[in-house]
């Protein structure tokens, strides 16, 4: 009886892994951008470099798994001098932490196909907290386009000392993943 189980789990976990497909994320292809008002003013600005390992299946989502990580120092708003100041301890303390990371806890189908949503803990230097949000996949010759959008808070991740940047800022991810 015993054997007949272990037979049994290894094919759940064979079966499973011959469906959930493995990819990595183009880092030149994707782009996590945000936007964030500073004295009222938007100011956009963009992450490059992403990197990690994706195992993604579109039928079983709830076998899906993100862990991507960004440079943290790759922050670009299209000024130097505001980039570098970024950069510092202040913000994002690139020095001490110098990457952002993403491990998901949970992907779920949405309500139309192609739609989802995903759970996980972002870290920003040492905080790591739940982030959730609603993601869409478009299948590409090799693998898929995701594209999603988050609110966040970067209080809690004690980014920014300053009260004329508002605690709330929209994050948009454009990435394209291909097996790995």
């Amino acid at each position: 009886m015993i054997r007949k189980i272990v037979v049994l789990l290894a094919g759940i976990v064979c079966f499973t892994v011959a469906h959930s497909q493995t990819y990595v994320p183009l880092g030149d292809s994707s782009r996590i951008a945000f936007s964030i008002k500073n004295l009222g003013i938007k100011v956009n600005g963009s992450f490059s470099g992403l990197q990690g390992t994706i195992t993604f299946d579109p039928n079983q989502p709830e076998n899906s798994r993100f862990n991507v990580e960004i440079d943290a120092a790759s922050v670009n708003t299209g000024n130097a001098k505001r980039d570098e100041h970024l950069r510092q301890e202040d913000f994002f303390d690139v020095k001490n932490y110098p990457k952002i990371k993403f491990v998901s806890t949970k992907v779920t189908a949405g309500g139309r196909a192609g739609t989802f949503f995903m759970e996980g803990i972002l870290t920003i230097k040492d905080r790591s907290l739940p982030l959730s949000f609603p993601f869409t996949v478009t299948p590409t010759a090799d693998g898929y386009r995701m594209e999603g959008t988050a609110g966040l808070r970067r209080k809690p991740f004690t980014v920014g000392k300053t009260s004329t940047i508002s605690d709330k800022l929209t994050v948009s991810l454009n990435v394209l993943v291909k097996r790995a």
